[in-house]
């Protein structure tokens, strides 16, 4: 068969090994044609292609990145976008086409497997593991593994200055990477998405400890994080080109707040992009390698409009519409029965 693969959305630890293992599998196995679309579905409608084979692929297990490279966007926001993914489907004699992004990704490639018939399968992408149908997305632990590292390192300076360190990750609409990073960093607060914050109480916190003789403190809190609406002034919500809210800054206003309301030092830290990048550990290694190896098997059962999913130690198809426009929230037994155990 000749198969395409793209990767979509933002950049993810782990995206280089699912492509090596879709060629090693597709290739030595199945004996397929590897056929990589360069920059998401843009090289797709643009015909911009290169050939992915063992050869090529090797040394990239531990890389970073995508050697395909990366962008939002999708073929229904041009006039005859759909129409030239069907022609370059016909010209370049495609049997199948792998999709390797987030919900944004999996939604056009549903509603091509669907609406237009197109033999496509996905494979769910995102550090922030929100994404619906699945347990664990690769890139997540990474990503927990370099917010943890930071917060391990900033409580040294912080204990040496008596400061309060609010570490912003990132979190859009989940609060995943913020709960699993504060409990393995033994921060003192964690602030997600799914519940918004009293500033009052987390500076009566911050307090308290600073009562019991902790003048140092760690608040982690998601980019995605709000206040209860009415208790504190944030800026108004400014969206991009796809219809995303531009995050980031909430940090700031938590210790200008943190700052004013308690007269101890704070210090913002934003951890940003570097949570994406640089290498995949290992169990994310290990989940990109399993989900490329069952990506090209779903290939050959032919089970377009499905992705492969993590379900507990298996991996397992499953229709792609489940993580078309929903996103998974943190699991709140995990906030609730495990995280603020230590934030009392």
């Amino acid at each position: 068969m000749r198969v395409g693969v793209l990767t979509g959305g933002g950049d993810c630890p782990g995206l280089n090994a699912v492509l090596r293992a879709v060629v090693r599998k597709g290739e030595r196995f199945h004996g397929d044609e590897i056929i990589g679309f360069l920059d998401a579905w843009d090289g797709v409608r643009e015909r911009r292609t290169m050939p992915l084979n063992v050869d090529f692929m090797r040394g990239t297990l531990p890389r970073g990145g995508t050697v395909l490279g990366t962008r939002r966007g999708s073929p229904f926001d041009h006039p005859d976008g759909v129409g030239q993914v069907h022609e370059t489907f016909a010209d370049l004699g495609l049997d199948a086409l792998i999709v390797i992004g987030g919900n944004g990704s999996l939604s056009v490639a549903h509603r091509l497997a669907t609406e237009e018939s197109l033999p496509i399968v996905g494979v769910p992408k995102t550090i922030d593991n929100d994404i619906v149908g699945t347990d664990m997305t690769f890139g997540f632990h990474t990503a927990v593994e370099i917010a943890t590292e930071a917060i391990d390192r900033l409580h040294t300076t912080a204990e040496s200055h008596d400061r309060v360190m609010v570490v912003e990750v990132m979190g859009r609409h989940s609060g995943w990477i913020a709960a699993y990073a504060g409990i393995a960093g033994g921060a003192s607060v964690v602030l997600i998405p799914e519940i918004p914050f009293d500033i009052d109480k987390v500076c009566a916190h911050l307090n308290r400890r600073h009562d019991k003789g902790r003048y140092a403190s760690i608040v982690v809190v998601a980019e995605g994080a709000e206040p209860i609406p009415g208790t504190l002034d944030v800026d108004e919500k400014v969206y991009d080109k796809f219809g995303h809210v531009r995050l980031g800054g909430i940090a700031d206003v938590i210790a200008r707040e943190v700052g004013e309301r308690t007269g101890f030092e704070t210090r913002v830290v934003l951890l940003g992009h570097v949570q994406r990048g640089g290498t995949p550990t290992a169990f994310d290694r290990v989940l990109s390698t399993r989900f490329g190896v069952a990506a090209i098997d779903l290939v050959h059962e032919g089970g377009w409009g499905q992705m492969v999913v993590l379900r507990g130690t298996d991996i397992v198809p499953a229709p792609m519409e489940q993580a078309v426009g929903r996103t998974k929230p943190l699991d709140m037994r995990l906030y609730h029965d495990v995280a603020e155990v230590f934030f009392a």
